[in-house]
């Protein structure tokens, strides 16, 4: 098959991804909507579910197949995206403010997920009964949110107003909802298969490709979210779902994806020049996951120094993300 057949069909995937993405989220936001939901909790539950329904789809079937590379790149590959992308461009277009408690609380989160996971990396592999850990992360995470909505409700009179709905908009959100996960789980077939051949043609790591062209394409939606809730002036909604979406890559899509793999989740070693000598090392530990936690550290530091998260911290995540990928091109391809 050739480069530009298989470019098309990554594309393609892309494309199906983004739209079935689309319907998904929006079908899932009128749901939250109709059951008088904040947004800050819908941006860190249901909408950070639902956009990170791609990730979860795309590493559950590359760790059926066997692609580890690709289940844990897509996901670590998505976080850094997450951040130094999406979020470093929003805020360098428009400082976004927040509510300092709540980020500390999701931000602190996210970052324990992901020291959590450098710690079950060390030794390279994600068992099934790491990944139970992950889970139990996971619905402790949940809780925390219901927690937080609770104690917000008391000193708010406006959250838990629900709006009504017609039977036409009942229908159409249903189809919207069932449609969007169809086109999401297709398109995310296709990515991997796609992807694999890519990088099997160009000769480049599969790891370095999940960690580029398909993080990006699953942090696609991320980005749709984030700039058209900026744009609506949904502060809450953008660095809820980010913040939500990293934590729930971490410990939803690893823990569920551990149990999909026979033996876990198995990261492998990526050789590296360095001077004049070729090291053999595990990628994922070594580079990828330490810049992942930077830029957590990065946002999280950024947000609760002021109200805000300003155009300085944009810049630094964007530039920090910039250098990631440099060192990619210039060591692993």
């Amino acid at each position: 098959m050739s480069i530009l057949i298989l470019f098309f069909m990554f594309t393609l995937s892309l494309i199906i991804i983004i739209k079935g993405g689309d319907w998904f989220v929006e079908s899932s936001v009128w749901v939250a909507k109709i059951t008088g939901l904040p947004s800050v909790l819908i941006g860190a539950t249901i909408v950070s579910i639902a956009t990170t329904l791609p990730e979860l789809l795309v590493s559950s079937i590359a760790t059926y197949n066997q692609y580890y590379d690709i289940a844990i790149g897509n996901v670590i590959g998505s976080t850094i995206c997450n951040i130094g992308l999406v979020l470093g461009v929003v805020t360098i277009l428009s400082p976004i403010k927040i509510n300092r408690k709540s980020f500390f609380i999701k931000g602190n989160f996210m970052l324990l997920s992901a020291i959590v996971l450098l710690i079950f990396l060390k030794d390279t592999i994600i068992t099934s009964s790491e990944g139970n850990i992950l889970l139990i992360l996971f619905v402790i995470y949940i809780i925390v949110n219901i927690l937080e909505l609770k104690s917000e409700s008391k000193r708010s009179s406006n959250i838990g107003v629900s709006i009504s709905s017609s039977n036409n908009e009942v229908l159409k959100n249903i189809i919207k909802f069932i449609g969007g996960a169809l086109l999401i789980v297709i398109g995310a077939e296709m990515l991997v298969r796609s992807g694999v051949d890519i990088a099997r043609l160009l000769k480049i790591p599969e790891q370095v490709i999940s960690l580029t062209l398909i993080a990006l394409g699953t942090s696609l939606p991320e980005l749709i979210t984030a700039i058209s809730s900026v744009l609506k002036g949904e502060q809450g909604i953008s660095v809820g779902n980010i913040l939500g979406a990293n934590t729930l890559n971490i410990l939803m899509v690893l823990g569920i994806s551990s149990k999909i793999g026979e033996a876990g989740i198995v990261t492998s070693y990526q050789n590296v020049m360095l001077g004049n000598k070729i090291y053999n090392i595990p990628q994922t530990l070594y580079l990828d996951l330490p810049v992942s936690l930077l830029l957590m550290v990065i946002l999280i530091l950024g947000g609760i120094s002021s109200r805000k998260i300003g155009r300085r911290a944009g810049l630094l995540m964007l530039v920090t993300y910039i250098m990631y990928l440099t060192t990619l091109a210039k060591f692993f391809m």
